[in-house]
């Protein structure tokens, strides 16, 4: 299936932002705004359009009402999600008021629990979330993982290939176990057995097989 690339109002930077044909660009209200900048073709801006000012002249739009339950940035989701998308890279997440940016990264489990997973691509830092799965990331000379739990304790954490390492751990309690672990010029195994795991980790490290775009 083809990816979906959907653009918030967040700090936002291009990079890898790459639509290949049958890629789908969705815009959240001011997302618009980055998009046009950078010339990035848009196929749907949703959004009640409160931050961008006004609805933008596209063909293909979805209003939304200013008071609703969920934000723009997730209606979006929704939309591509039953289109049958299952592959996101989402853009200008982080950034601007930290309520916002933290609702934005609980989207990653949001994704996960519909069968489908994303990655925000921010400036200097990609952030993806793992579920019951071991993952291998690239190796790098330097640069800083952080690893949380997410919606509850998770088992089983286990951390090699960087400075600091963990075997059988649980998270969930002290939120400090993953803050900040260190790259040492080797591939790093992030593994957990049971729960949902976040993972904060430079540009160049992604997990294997996996591409910057």
């Amino acid at each position: 299936m083809s990816r979906c690339y959907v653009i918030a109002a967040g700090d936002f930077t291009p990079e890898g932002l790459a639509p290949e044909p049958g890629d789908w660009v969705i815009a959240a209200d001011a997302g618009y705004r980055h998009a046009s900048r950078y010339g990035i073709p848009v196929d749907l801006a949703v959004g009640d359009f409160d931050s961008l000012g006004e609805a933008p002249k596209h063909s293909n739009i979805v209003k939304l009402r200013a008071e609703k339950d969920d934000s723009d940035t997730q209606h979006a989701l929704d939309i591509a999600l039953q289109r049958g998308y299952r592959d996101f890279r989402m853009y200008g997440m982080l950034g601007g008021r930290q309520d916002h940016a933290w609702a934005n990264i609980l989207l990653l489990g949001y994704l996960l629990d519909r069968g489908a997973h994303g990655r925000i691509v921010g400036e200097g830092v990609r952030i993806f979330a793992i579920r019951n799965e071991s993952i291998t990331l690239s190796p790098l000379e330097s640069g800083i993982v952080s690893v949380f739990a997410l919606g509850g304790e998770a088992r089983g954490v286990t951390i090699e290939g960087l400075k600091y390492k963990l075997r059988s751990r649980s998270f969930g309690r002290s939120p400090s176990h993953g803050l900040s672990n260190e790259y040492i010029g080797k591939p790093a195994r992030i593994a957990v057995e049971a729960g949902t795991l976040l993972v904060f980790c430079p540009p160049g490290a992604l997990p294997r097989g996996g591409t910057e775009e």
